[in-house]
């Protein structure tokens, strides 16, 4: 098992150094000098000079990107070129709303997707099916920003009964975990439908049929079970684009987290705030990856073994 998890970890390193690269090459190409931006709009041009000498953009690309790796190796992300605070500390006062709300939705529409698509799998073509069916169609096809407008309007506007922004008590969690969960459920809950209805065409469920068990023991022991493994898959990747998708959601709910900081770096065009912020959601990803990878290895031994 630790030969396993040892060469899963190899291998996200080279991805993550890869994605770190692209983060840095693609802000070198784009337009606009970053002196300038640091200096501010109404500098002289030798406090510009004074700036690029400052941020090392005098040097060759190449003596910057060693540089730049250097600084990520212990943890410098840069410091921000509007707060002239430090990067690391600007994202570490949101990595984890982000991290908080985003488990939050990933536990919701787990729960709520495999409970889903158990039932709309045993129920096959009958009316359950079909309900959840057309249910699904809509959470998958409903953009998420009219989703949060629409539930601010009825429940904060109409109904005052939820607060619209912040994340002061647990009643400010509902509605952006509400929102950020329901294209995921609907992903899971397919998933799960069509895993579920493949492990029970098995012959060791009719097996288990034919012996006698009861109907929920066969669903839980022997079909969802064997069905975990994509619906595993599913979830971590739903979880790790919640960490780097949750931009629209936090930014209507003005909810303190990473992708509304993501935004006010992209407006004001600060450079080692989008960089970092980009750089975290990439290794979050990857480490999110990791960690799929390694459960896989708990629910089915024959891939550690392998």
């Amino acid at each position: 098992m630790i030969t396993y998890i040892i060469r899963r970890i190899l291998v996200s390193i080279p991805i993550l150094f890869l994605v770190v690269s692209l983060v840095f090459f693609a802000f070198q190409i784009i337009p606009g000098d970053p002196a300038r931006m640091y200096a501010g709009e109404q500098a002289s041009l030798e406090m510009v000079e004074q700036a690029r000498k400052d941020l090392e953009l005098d040097r060759p690309m190449w003596e910057q990107y060693a540089s730049y790796l250097g600084r990520l190796s212990r943890g410098d992300l840069g410091k921000s070129y509007i707060t002239r605070r430090p990067v690391a500390l600007e994202v570490g006062n949101r990595f984890w709303n982000t991290v908080k709300l985003a488990l939050a939705a990933t536990l919701l529409s787990t729960l709520l997707g495999i409970s889903m698509g158990t039932v709309s799998a045993a129920r096959r073509e009958g009316r359950w099916d079909y309900l959840l069916t057309v249910l699904t169609l809509m959470g998958i096809s409903m953009p998420i920003f009219w989703l949060a407008l629409l539930a601010m309007y009825f429940f904060s506007v109409q109904l005052k009964v939820l607060p619209t922004t912040g994340n002061d008590t647990w009643r400010h969690y509902i509605m952006p975990t509400a929102t950020l969960s329901v294209y995921s459920t609907a992903f899971v809950t397919r998933m799960t439908r069509s895993t579920v209805l493949e492990a029970m065409s098995e012959d060791h469920v009719r097996t288990a049929r034919a012996k006698g068990l009861r109907e929920y023991m066969v669903m839980t022991r022997h079909v969802l079970r064997n069905a975990l493994i994509p619906i595993v898959t599913v979830v971590g990747l739903q979880f790790g684009y919640m960490l780097g998708g949750a931009v629209v959601t936090e930014t209507i709910f003005a909810w303190p987290g990473m992708g509304r900081l993501l935004i006010f770096g992209v407006s004001q065009r600060d450079i080692p705030l989008v960089q970092g912020t980009l750089v975290i959601f990439a290794a979050a990803f990857v480490f999110v990856n990791l960690a799929v990878d390694v459960i896989y290895a708990f629910i089915d031994p024959r891939i550690r073994y392998a």
